[in-house]
């Protein structure tokens, strides 16, 4: 029995490879990004990968066919006033090409990630009229969920938002409460070969960006764990400049990871000064390959485009070991459904 989804904003495809692994069938992922398809499709040469401006696709032929729409759908806020909004007045928003696919497939139901900021966004005025507005659409929204990636295989602290909702007259047979989670782990646990991966990561590429000469230095007096603060007083002052008498948002410049901890957020860019990410023994940031391992790629799921582009990709993903837990939670909901509503 297949558990067919449609999956929105697909990038480089982490939520759709932890869902595949999980047992769901992808009718097709749509994504704009012209390096993003290329990725999805040359490492998934049977995904239906939809190359195109999703404001331009009739959603309407997969009626019925469809039990689970999936996607992140960028945070955006809505025009309100202090008003409750219905579908039509998200227009022009993603989130409402979200909801339109939702409305003209008529899934079971659906599941969106975003970021956590979600939570208090316009004052939690957004995340309070996507679920209105869902409603209004005949779905039942359970609790949206904040996952920290790192109880789910992932060697990251990376919290995301995850919201699932299904048809109200099927809440009953659907829940989303406390997805089990698993051990942390560290950096150590995917650098080097064991339970995640066959190889030690030196033994994988190395393409990367790399940090001017005078960064380094710095990063040779920086401790595995350490930041801007294991300086002295005089190299602080001359490399953070007016910073330096600034309150808080400082503790990921000169940023050094640990083995023997998970990686803070991976973000788009590697060489971002208030966002570095250096790796725990060699003064450079984190190369591709690296990054991939700390969202839980595969070694062999290839990134196509320029090294900014590939960084960007990676940054933007949802861990597939993450999607792969969520969807191991959900798929037998799916299934048990489907066997006593067919």
């Amino acid at each position: 029995m297949k558990i067919n989804t449609i999956e929105l904003f697909a990038g480089a495809g982490g939520l759709a490879l932890g869902l595949e692994k999980a047992n769901f069938n992808h009718l097709f992922l749509n994504e704009k990004d012209s390096n993003c398809c290329t990725t999805l499709s040359s490492n998934r040469p049977s995904w239906k990968v939809i190359h195109e401006d999703i404001h331009k696709i009739n959603f309407s032929p997969y009626i019925n066919q469809v039990h689970l729409v999936t996607g992140g759908f960028p945070c955006q806020a809505f025009s309100h006033s202090g008003k409750r909004l219905g579908f039509e007045d998200t227009r022009g928003t993603l989130f409402f090409e979200f909801a339109r696919c939702i409305k003209e497939t008529q899934p079971i139901g659906f599941l969106g990630e975003n970021v956590k900021g979600l939570l208090t966004h316009d004052k939690g005025n957004t995340l309070k009229i996507i679920i209105q507005v869902l409603e209004e659409m005949g779905y039942h929204v359970f609790l949206p969920k904040v996952l920290n990636a790192n109880n789910y295989e992932v060697a990251q602290k990376r919290e995301r938002l995850f919201i699932f909702g299904v048809k109200k007259e099927y809440k009953d047979f659907f829940c989303f409460d406390t997805i089990p989670t698993k051990e942390s782990i560290n950096l150590k646990d995917i650098f080097y070969s064991g339970q995640y991966y066959v190889e030690d990561i030196s033994n994988v590429s190395q393409i990367g960006s790399k940090y001017p000469k005078s960064k380094e230095l710095l990063y040779k007096k920086i401790p595995q764990g350490g930041n801007w603060k294991n300086l002295s007083i005089e190299e602080q002052k001359l490399y953070l400049g007016k910073m330096f008498d600034s309150e808080g948002g400082k503790t990921g410049i000169l940023k050094r990871l640990s083995m023997n901890e998970p990686s803070v957020t991976i973000l788009t860019q590697p060489t971002q000064k208030q966002t570095e990410r250096c790796h725990p023994l060699y003064d450079r940031p984190l190369t591709i390959r690296e990054s991939a391992r700390i969202q839980s790629f595969p070694d062999d799921w290839i990134f196509s485009g320029s090294i900014s582009s590939q960084y960007r990709q990676i940054g933007n993903a949802v861990p597939p070991n993450l999607a792969f837990h969520i969807g191991k939670y959900l798929f037998p909901q799916f299934i048990n459904f489907l066997k006593n509503h067919v």
